[in-house]
Order: C-alpha cells, then sequence, then structure tokens
C-alpha cells in the first residue's frame, strides 16, 4: 500500500504560479512511475504529466505547453508539479498517482495507476 498526500493547491490569479508537491507513505518502493491528474467540474479525470524512477524521463500533456514541470525528491518521497502561467481552464483538483511498475506506454491513463491521492483543489481566477 502506498499513501499519497497533495498539498500546495490554492486560489491564485491568471499568470500566477502555484507549487503543488506529493507525499508518499508506505510502501514508496511501489511508487516507481508517478504522475499528476486532473479534475474540473463536470468533466472526466484527464492525465497531466507523469516522471520516471529516476527523474529522468517525463511526459506531458499537450495543454500544459511548457508550463507546468514536474520533479521528484526521491530522498523526501515527493513529487512535485510547478505551475506557472496558469489560466482559468486550469482550475481543478489535482490528483497525484503511483504507478506499482515501471515506465509504460500508456501512463496517460488512469487505469496505469494504483494509487491515488485526496486531490488538492487550485483555482485560477480570470
Amino acid at each position: 500500500q502506498v499513501q499519497l498526500v497533495e498539498s500546495g493547491g490554492g486560489l491564485v490569479q491568471t499568470g500566477g504560479s502555484l507549487r503543488l508537491s506529493c507525499a508518499a507513505s508506505g510502501r514508496t518502493f511501489s511508487a516507481y512511475v508517478m504522475g499528476w491528474f486532473r479534475q474540473a467540474p463536470g468533466k472526466e479525470r484527464e492525465f497531466v504529466a507523469a516522471i520516471s524512477w529516476g527523474g529522468r524521463t517525463t511526459y506531458y500533456a499537450d495543454f500544459v505547453k511548457g508550463r507546468f514541470a514536474i520533479s521528484r525528491d526521491n530522498a523526501k518521497n515527493t513529487v512535485y508539479l510547478e505551475m506557472k502561467s496558469l489560466k482559468p481552464e486550469d482550475t481543478a483538483v489535482y490528483y497525484c498517482a503511483a504507478r506499482d511498475g515501471p515506465w509504460g506506454v500508456h501512463l496517460g491513463r488512469i487505469d496505469e495507476y494504483n494509487y491515488w491521492g485526496q486531490g488538492t483543489q487550485v483555482t485560477v481566477s480570470s
């Protein structure tokens, strides 16, 4: 079992920045791949970014457009999502996810992840 706890969400103006954190506990060695998803009101959960265990391989959704950056600090069992130039359409609950397995080819699918955090709300005012 892996427990994931997100933090860092909040209210920010358009163009602002936020840094989300995801702290992992439990069987953290099972969190080989970490990802971020988000879910806006009335929409399905969608993929944002993923990162390999070593942090050298990353995968981003197209809508990030260079604005977001995923990173991880394995010594702290923490994954980060740096978000810049935020837009109102970025408003969503952001979820941290962990994959109990190696890097795959379908990491944008929610079914590829075994563990999920409770989410943290990000609201971008227009």
